[in-house]
């Protein structure tokens, strides 16, 4: 159908080889002083390694990118004092005439076996396809309308595949306006306390490589989140848990809080509980007014969700112990 905004009826489905043979611990390297290699034939990788630490390591990634005159622009690595566990990202250039892409895979598919990994992740973001994603959101569209421009602008690879509201937009509001310019399908999925529609959702999100809860204001069942299989990121206000309930920001703002922030986190069977991703505060003072107070706390929300978005497709993101992440910063 070439009109994309869908309503949905309850009814209906629709290098570095002169490292000593060492593990290290927790060390950020960059190697700005390597001569860097001008030929435009150059690609930028990034490789992300997730392994029991053994002494070796680090020696034979570095070895398999300059055997292949790969170029190691960074290298983040982190072993925990009390948890022999080694986790690495490198980012480097290759020349694909060199090592192709087939290649590539191969060999840090070599290495992972020899090292036993519980991940190893290659991506090469010029030739890989853009991570497919689908964004839930509800009434409130600040986060929503940022993704969708950052989306616009190129800040994120990703390919938004559709839009999922309980919230009806009508024909001429600028969401809408945006998505039908762009070609994006916008779902309208009305809910209900006994309908959650989230049969409808899964079939709508089953070929995404993640999803985006930009402040959608229902909660996921453990058993979509078993169906899903895939992460969902979350954002959610830094006010929780002290303002709960309708109208946190104004709770807030009349207890005269100093700090406000915002929180992405990976979504669990436990709410708002999942390994946290990315936190960001704003100062606010006795000078704001209810305005400015939301204007700053919507703010917030928005960079946190985008950095989470960002570090996720730059790989910079690990799952740690049960309930926590390795974020290499950027």
């Amino acid at each position: 159908m070439n009109f994309l905004r869908r309503v949905i009826s309850p009814s209906s489905r629709s290098q570095v080889s002169q490292f000593a043979n060492r593990s290290f611990k927790t060390t950020q390297n960059h190697y700005g002083s390597i001569a860097q290699p001008t030929s435009s034939s150059l690609v930028h990788g990034i490789h992300q390694f997730h392994c029991p630490d053994v002494v070796g390591i680090l020696a034979k990634l570095s070895d398999c990118i300059a055997s292949k005159e790969g170029n190691i622009l960074s290298a983040d690595i982190f072993v925990p004092d009390d948890n022999h566990v080694f986790y690495s990202r490198s980012e480097f250039l290759f020349d694909p005439a060199k090592w192709p892409r087939e290649q590539m895979d191969a060999d840090f598919s070599n290495l992972a076996k020899k090292f036993n990994a519980m991940k190893s992740v290659v991506r090469v973001p010029d030739f890989d396809p853009k991570y497919k994603i689908s964004i839930l959101a509800s009434k409130q569209e600040h986060c929503l309308v940022d993704l969708l421009h950052g989306w616009q602008d190129g800040r994120f690879p990703i390919h938004i595949t559709s839009v999922i509201s309980n919230h009806e937009r009508g024909p001429n509001t600028h969401v809408i306006r945006f998505l039908e310019r762009h070609g994006i399908p916008y779902y309208y999925l009305p809910t209900t306390k006994e309908n959650k529609r989230e049969e409808e959702i899964l079939d709508i999100v089953g070929d995404t490589d993640f999803l985006v809860l930009a402040r959608y204001m229902q909660v996921l069942s453990g058993d979509f989140l078993k169906s899903y299989k895939k992460d969902i990121i979350n954002i959610h206000h830094g006010l929780l848990p002290s303002f709960k309930g309708s109208n946190p920001s104004k709770q807030a703002f009349d207890a005269g809080v100093k700090l406000i922030g915002a929180t992405t986190h990976f979504v669990s069977e436990e709410l708002d509980s999942g390994p946290i991703i990315e936190q960001l505060v704003e100062r606010v003072s006795h000078r704001d007014n209810l305005r400015t107070f939301i204007q700053k706390s919507e703010d917030v929300e928005k960079r946190c969700l985008a950095k989470a978005i960002k570090s996720y497709c730059e790989l910079r993101i690990f799952p740690y112990e049960a309930n926590k992440t390795v974020v290499f910063r950027s």
